[in-house]
């Protein structure tokens, strides 16, 4: 199962975007230790925000929440494809 939301999709429609995100954000209670995937998201996201903050620069924190993220969506795919399989 492919999860993805595209630039165009977050632009043209940030509300159906962030719904989107937090549908998937529901599988967070099925991890074992989510505080453990979320927490450097967390940090990162607010390192990232302070980075812009008045800076017209290169994101120097942009790949370390892009691998937090992607790893944070690799495990809610598996919780719902493993969802998917119990209840097949």
């Amino acid at each position: 199962m492919s999860w993805h939301i595209g630039r165009t999709e977050a632009l043209a429609d940030p509300v159906a975007a962030r719904l989107k995100a937090l549908d998937k954000l529901r599988g967070l209670a099925e991890l074992d230790d989510p505080e453990s995937v979320v927490v450097p998201i967390l940090i990162d996201a607010i390192l990232m925000a302070e980075s812009y903050r008045g800076a017209r620069h290169q994101i120097t924190f942009l790949p370390e929440l892009t691998r937090s993220v992607d790893q944070l969506i690799r495990e809610l795919n598996l919780v719902e494809t493993t969802k998917e399989w119990t209840d097949a």
